[in-house]
């Protein structure tokens, strides 16, 4: 078995999740290998640089991993879906973040979660994704236009609203004189959407979800639609730009700039162990169920 290590930040739980990880990985037969800035990170910081050194490093994934290892939050499992792409590798995520819907090993279950995976006990959950192309092409967007979680558009360097023009498939929904549009997965449908007031999707749902920032209109609520629907958003406002974000990547875009948003022509594969699940992960994290007035 050969699996990749890969994180961005340290805190206190990195340490502690990254040594217990790694001398547990060490008594079976298993290759691993550390992403090279993250190598370098928890070096730094730690006073075991012999022990980890005599890990090898990487800095570009190919098909002969079996699995990522994501240690960190959310956010950090959005930034290694940039490393496995199309290659159809695995990720799990160890969470030394906040909330986690994605994250879901906690730190004191590692050890057994990971024998787990060796002993085959989990299965797969395959994400969705958005792909973006805008007219005329952002440079800034290229090579990485795709996100899990959402696409979102918003104002720019101002207090006042902007418009932004949607069509669906071709067709006008209508024009949102809001503070912007957050264009969500499933899996993203717990984050910023939600926050906005979307709707919770299940992340094996075919559907994206249209959701408004601050709308102006009352009357603007939040649109499931089938992930199979292109749309198109177009923005006009008082200043010439506008911010065009996907998950935690942000580009600026002149207004008029024609944005095409469609379901991306893969998929990411997220390991679920079989004493998880994203209802279980949601009524933990959302508190549903308990009553905390007393």
């Amino acid at each position: 078995m050969k699996i990749a290590v890969f994180g961005r930040f340290n805190n206190k739980y990195t340490l502690t999740s990254v040594d217990t990880l790694l001398n547990y990985v060490a008594k079976k037969d298993i290759a691993v290998y550390i992403e090279a800035e993250f190598s370098e990170l928890i070096k730094s910081v730690s006073t075991k640089r012999t022990f980890y050194d005599t890990f090898e490093t990487f800095e570009n994934l190919d098909e002969s991993y079996d699995l990522l290892i994501s240690i960190g939050g959310d956010g950090t499992i959005l930034r290694a879906i940039m490393l496995v792409m199309k290659l159809d590798i695995p990720i799990v995520g160890i969470n030394t973040g906040r909330l986690g819907f994605l994250a879901t090993i906690q730190v004191e279950d590692i050890e057994k979660a990971i024998q787990n995976i060796i002993d085959g006990r989990y299965k797969i959950s395959e994400r969705s994704l958005l792909a973006i192309e805008t007219s005329p092409e952002n440079e800034d967007i290229l090579d990485l236009n795709f996100a899990m979680n959402e696409v979102a558009v918003s104002r720019k360097n101002t207090t006042s609203m902007i418009t932004v023009e949607t069509l669906l498939d071709g067709e006008y929904l209508t024009s949102y004189w809001s503070d912007g549009l957050i264009v969500s997965t499933p899996t993203g449908s717990t984050g910023y959407s939600l926050s906005c007031g979307g709707p919770v999707i299940t992340p094996g749902a075919n559907s994206f979800v249209l959701t408004p920032i601050a709308p102006h209109n009352l009357s603007a609520r939040p649109l499931v639609i089938p992930d199979s629907t292109k749309i198109q958003l177009k923005v006009r406002g008082r200043e010439e730009q506008h911010l065009l974000s996907l998950d935690s990547r942000i580009a600026t875009l002149d207004n008029d700039t024609i944005i095409t948003i469609k379901k991306a022509d893969f998929k990411i594969k997220m390991i679920d162990l079989l004493d998880e699940s994203f209802l279980k992960t949601l009524r933990k994290k959302m508190l549903w169920g308990e009553d905390n007035r007393n």
